[in-house]
């Protein structure tokens, strides 16, 4: 065991977070807006935390365990790296994604998409939930569980950023007063004085193009959700062919029950506007139908995004003469993270685009029986052209991303 003498500036911190470096509640629950700085400043207090006590494990939790790579186990790394300076003298096993400090102390990075291997662990003094409102009040409670060893001060860190009071984290630690054994802190991106000027800009044009949006990742605030998913919308006249913006193509397939849903659109990015100007809405179209169709509107050499679900269909589409029909790019939780990205453009629609303007109008979101609140899961009907909408951007990467973002502390 390798002792560390390390001195800490406190200028490393945002001041808001100061006054919590060191807290005995059981619950740290840090949410509020987008670029905020909360998840920066949990790691930065854990580490710390962990360097004062040797031979203590953390669990460190996201719903979907391929999200913790790119997110929080590469904060730990870049804030052992290039804030304490120390990472040289920790074991990091990439493969496993766990980080041992030099008194022995111990970060283990795990999903809860495979709750099988949580219960395995053994030993757990403290648990970090980044995106928390991603987890179900089970999920909570199995992991409030885990924390069953004799070490002292063990604590449970949630972040997260409010959306719904149809969330289980409203419910669990909002509705019913502050319990003794809880520590809330609510910061916004005025509370980060690391943030970029133009990550700043793109978080505050959300003020015009979604209001809800901009309730949640911009004031940090529990929003109702409306019940229309896309609230963006504008039916206007337009001749697409004078629009000299980006075309941007997305297939759905069906075929007995289910229409296959090609959609058609040009993007402006910089102003952040969507301009749908065609599409084609029917069942029982078999693959060399759909290739005919794209051919007679005249596409046939455009890039088109189809469902990676059918890679057999998009090999049999492209051989009958349509050459740069693609697999859409889906990662974890593609349909709310498709969702949240065309919620930030403003979309025009053809008024000829009715079955488009028919999905807008009736895409919603569930509601909770119990609650009586609209929640953030899409309804599975009234999707066909929606999907092929996300499909057709989700290649999409340079719009506001409200959890990476670069910057010092410039993670949320």
């Amino acid at each position: 065991m390798m002792k560390i003498n390390l001195t800490v500036n406190k200028n490393i911190f945002n001041e808001a977070y100061l006054p919590y470096l060191e807290t005995e509640q059981r619950f740290n629950i840090f949410y509020g807006g987008a670029g905020s700085g909360k998840s920066v400043f949990v790691v930065q207090k854990m580490i710390l935390k962990y360097l004062k006590m040797p031979k203590r494990k953390c669990l460190v939790i996201r719903k979907v365990a391929a999200t913790l790579r790119d997110s929080i186990f590469a904060e730990f790394i870049n804030q052992l790296e290039n804030t304490y300076k120390i990472l040289e003298y920790c074991t990091v096993t990439e493969s496993r994604l766990a980080i041992k400090l030099p008194n022995g102390s111990l970060f283990l990075f795990k999903g809860l998409d495979n709750p099988e291997k949580i219960k395995s662990i053994q030993g757990v003094d403290d648990i970090i939930i980044e995106e928390a409102s991603e987890l179900t009040l089970d999920d909570f409670s199995q992991l409030n569980l885990r924390l069953r060893s004799k070490a002292p001060n063990q604590q449970i860190h949630l972040m997260f950023n409010p959306i719904s009071k149809g969330n289980w984290t409203y419910h669990r630690f909002f509705e019913n007063g502050l319990p003794d054994d809880t520590l809330i802190v609510h910061t916004t991106w005025k509370d980060n004085r690391f943030l970029p000027d133009e990550y700043i800009k793109e978080l505050l044009k959300m003020k015009e193009i979604n209001p809800t949006y901009y309730k949640i990742y911009a004031l940090g605030l529990f929003a109702t959700l409306d019940k229309l998913i896309y609230t963006n919308i504008e039916i206007k006249d337009f001749d697409w062919t004078k629009l000299k913006y980006i075309k941007k193509f997305g297939l759905d397939f069906g075929y007995t029950n289910d229409p296959t849903a090609f959609s058609c659109s040009l993007m402006n990015l910089p102003e952040r506007l969507i301009y749908i100007f065609d599409e084609h809405y029917q069942t029982g179209m078999l693959n060399n139908h759909i290739a005919n169709m794209i051919k007679a509107k005249g596409f046939q050499n455009e890039i088109i995004r189809a469902d990676s679900a059918e890679p057999k269909s998009i090999a049999e589409i492209r051989s009958y003469g349509i050459p740069r029909i693609l697999s859409a790019k889906k990662g974890p939780d593609s349909i709310l993270n498709g969702i949240q990205k065309l919620q930030q453009f403003k979309i025009i629609v053809h008024p000829n685009c009715k079955k488009h303007i028919l999905e807008f109008e009736n895409y919603t979101w569930k509601k909770d029986k119990n609650t009586n609140e609209f929640i953030n899961e899409p309804i599975d009907e009234f999707n066909h052209l929606m999907d092929a909408l996300r499909y057709a951007y989700s290649d999409v990467t340079e719009v506001f991303d409200r959890k990476n973002y670069s910057g010092k502390g410039a993670r949320q």
